[in-house]
């Protein structure tokens, strides 16, 4: 009985898949995908100036979050579902250091917020983005509202720092005209200034109000030892 070729037995062999190639998104829908970042950076924007920014009009960061939400739009773009683009552009980004210290923690989460649109833009999830927008958004000026809402024990959160000579009387100079304004005092820390001919003091405080800012500095700039005052409110504000 003749035997059968090889072939035949093991049947056709499987042909291998063709190489699939890169799927490029129209110059349609990046124009509208970008178009969409510029939109929600410059939203995430006016909502952090309007609950968070401080009195400065529009501040660097306020530049920084639109700026940011377009080219995170843009990367998510170009990085598509090409998982070695992704690491690619991982390793490329990873030689930027940024050293710029944070002034208010809240800001954070703004930076984190444009990212997420900036994402969401790109990766063609504008609909999450529209229903995100709103959210924070009643989120922020709620949390804005409370804060500023005058609670029964509750009081106006500062930093204070005082530079006094050396030697001064702290009970029983300083410390009366910080109790008048006053309902906390925290000492955070102690350390020498201009070259050790002074201390520096720096304290968290809860004042009564927010109007004593200024009548408190004035004050304790006024005592005889004392060499500088910087009174910084929780909102920014600085006397």
């Amino acid at each position: 009985m003749p035997v059968p070729p090889l072939e035949e037995m093991l049947g056709s062999a499987p042909t291998a898949p063709a190489a699939l190639a890169p799927i490029l998104p129209s110059l349609d829908v990046v124009f509208e995908r970008t178009l969409l970042s510029i939109f929600l950076g410059f939203m995430v924007a006016l909502v952090y100036r309007l609950t968070l920014a401080r009195r400065d009009g529009w501040n660097n960061l306020s530049t920084t979050l639109v700026l940011l939400c377009v080219l995170i739009g843009l990367v998510t773009l170009v990085i598509g579902d090409n998982l070695a683009r992704a690491f690619g552009l991982v390793g490329a980004l990873s030689i930027v250091r940024f050293r710029t210290v944070v002034e208010d923690t809240r800001d954070t989460a703004f930076v984190i917020f444009a990212v997420i649109m900036g994402m969401a833009a790109g990766a063609g999830y504008g609909g999450v983005a529209l229903v995100a927008l709103p959210a924070v958004t009643v989120a922020a000026v709620l949390m804005l509202l409370l804060q500023n809402r005058k609670w029964p024990g509750g009081g106006y959160s500062a930093r204070l720092e005082v530079r006094v000579a050396l030697g001064m009387d702290l009970a029983n100079v300083l410390m009366p005209v910080m109790r008048r304004h006053a309902l906390k005092i925290h000492l955070l820390g102690v350390g020498s200034a201009k070259q050790g001919s002074c201390l520096e003091l720096n304290y968290r405080v809860t004042l009564v109000e927010h109007s004593v800012l200024y009548p408190m500095a004035s004050e304790l700039q006024a005592l005889d030892g004392v060499v500088g005052v910087n009174l910084q409110g929780a909102d920014g504000d600085k006397r």
